[in-house]
Order: structure tokens, then C-alpha cells, then sequence
């Protein structure tokens, strides 16, 4: 063979990969039809059937599989290559993040993690979606909650405080846990510790919801510091409100606080190499006061 169908192998892989044309075909930006063109022509060319079709289900048979591992590990040295000697593309991080992790700490830090790491550059999307690794968009996310995904390489953030949190002028009439009955009671609603359970670590009933709620922490804060009630929030995402004194722990050292782990750093394994990524997880590391990451 005198020359390898490049675009064909790119078709096979991706419809290897997702298990469907139809996905392989909006990844690759063309019809399923035209997926299913391709890798009956690389069929034709080697003579060997690849998939076993039934009606609008496709698998691979041995002998796609022996050819996926093949082509998929020789695209992965295709693009680490490219990363190793393009003139910027090591010092790339493509990141995903969760919108108040992103908005909260990594945003207001991400100046200093550009000067203390010369040449690095930064793409940072934001969103509640976990990334698909597979279509090799991200290198690495920080994700809310465990993730969904297996076979990720995941890191553990630490362990965050969550206290009610309130503007100052509204703390003066807090000074006991009853208090907050009192008060509105801002609900941050996809938060994994939410105001019931702050109650009930307590010792006390929960109160019927009276407050605004939010499906975002960066919201809550906010409404927080415009005095809209009072928040059931991460120190660490309102630390700058908390440092400049916009917002108050009315009952730090009094009420129990709650904690627990909220985020986490994973990224596939074949990210692993990249200098991006090890760059990122020392530098995130010691931000957060965390052993180093020892990728």
C-alpha cells in the first residue's frame, strides 16, 4: 500500500471509538452516510469487512478491533507529536472547569498562574457538562463532585469549609444557629452540601425554604452581598468576599461548620505526558496547600 487512506483511517476510528456512525459523523463535521462511505472504501481497499452491521447498529468484529487498537494508539503518537514540536502547543492547556470554581478562585488567580509560569498559555471553558475526553477537546477538568467518567487520572482538591456567609450589616442580628430562623436563607440548589443537612450537623430541625435560590455558588455569593439573606457557601470560592470584608462567618467558632470534598483535577491518562497538565497540577497544588500531585 503506497498510501495510507488517512482520511478513511480517521473515519473508522472515530466510528470505532463512539460506537456509532452518527456520533463519528458529528465529531468529523460530515453525514453518517458519508462515514459509512469511507469505511466501506477502506474495506474494499484491505478485504476484510471491519464492522458487523445490524440495521442501524454497528460493532466492531476481531479484526476491526485488532485495526482500532492499531490506529488509535498511531493517532495518539500523531498528536503528541505535533504537541512536541509545535512552537507553543506544549505550553497549551486546554481547561474545563465548573462555573464557580472558575469564576471564584481560578479566574481571580489566573494572572499570577501566567507569570509563574512563563510561555504558558491558557483556554478555559466553563460549564456544568462534563467534557468528553474522548473527542480530545480538554486536557484536563476540574470537575464538582466525583466524576462520571472511568479510567480518568483523578486528583482530590482538598477539603473545603462551608459556613453561612452574610453581609455585615445582616450579621449583627446573628449570633446563634436559632438566629438563622429569623432570616432568608439563600439556597445554592446543586451545592452537595445544602442548608438541611448544615441544620441537622447542628442539631436542629430545618426550617421551610424562604429565600432566593440559585443553581449557581457565584450567584448565591453575590446575592449574599447585596444583603439579599444569608448563604450556605465554600470559604473557598468566597474567599475575596470574605477578605475585603463584603461578606461575614456570623457564626464561625459557634455553630458547627460542615466539611467536605467538593473538587477534584482529573484528565485522561494519555494526557498525562503532556507539560501542560504537570504544569497546571503542581501549580494547582500548591495554591490549595495540597501534597505535591507526583504525576
Amino acid at each position: 500500500m503506497k498510501t495510507l487512506p488517512l482520511g478513511n483511517l480517521r473515519a473508522f476510528e472515530a466510528a470505532a471509538r463512539t460506537g456509532s456512525f452518527r456520533s463519528a459523523g458529528e465529531e468529523l463535521g460530515i453525514s453518517p452516510s458519508a462515514v459509512s462511505h469511507a469505511i466501506r472504501k477502506l474495506e474494499d481497499l484491505i478485504g476484510v469487512a471491519l464492522f458487523e452491521r445490524e440495521g442501524r447498529t454497528v460493532r466492531l468484529n476481531p479484526g476491526g478491533e485488532a485495526l482500532y487498537r492499531r490506529v488509535s494508539s498511531a493517532f495518539d503518537e500523531v498528536r503528541h507529536g505535533l504537541e512536541m514540536v509545535g512552537s507553543r502547543s506544549g505550553n497549551v492547556l486546554r481547561l474545563h472547569c465548573a462555573p464557580s470554581m472558575a469564576a471564584q478562585w481560578l479566574m481571580p488567580r489566573l494572572r499570577r498562574l501566567i507569570a509563574e509560569q512563563p510561555g504558558l498559555s491558557v483556554r478555559l471553558s466553563a460549564s456544568t457538562d462534563y467534557p468528553r475526553f474522548h473527542t480530545d477537546e480538554f486536557d484536563a477538568d476540574i470537575c464538582y463532585g466525583p466524576p462520571h467518567q472511568e479510567g480518568l487520572s483523578v486528583l482530590p482538591l482538598g477539603e473545603e469549609t462551608v459556613r453561612p456567609l452574610c453581609s455585615p450589616e445582616l450579621a449583627a442580628a446573628i449570633r446563634t444557629p436559632d438566629d438563622l430562623f429569623d432570616q432568608d436563607l439563600i439556597e445554592s440548589e446543586h451545592k452537595r452540601v445544602r442548608w438541611n443537612a448544615w441544620f441537622l450537623a447542628n442539631g436542629l430541625s430545618p426550617p421551610s425554604p424562604r429565600g432566593s435560590r440559585f443553581d449557581r455558588s457565584f450567584m448565591a455569593i453575590a446575592a449574599a452581598v447585596d444583603g439579599l439573606g444569608v448563604t450556605l457557601e465554600s470559604t473557598r470560592l468566597a474567599e475575596r468576599e470574605l477578605a475585603d470584608g463584603r461578606l461575614v462567618a456570623p457564626l464561625a467558632g459557634i455553630a458547627r461548620d460542615v466539611s467536605y470534598v467538593g473538587h477534584f483535577l482529573v484528565f485522561p491518562p494519555k494526557a498525562k505526558p503532556r507539560r501542560a497538565v504537570r504544569m497546571f497540577a503542581d501549580w494547582l497544588t500548591q495554591e490549595l496547600g495540597l501534597e505535591p500531585a507526583n504525576l
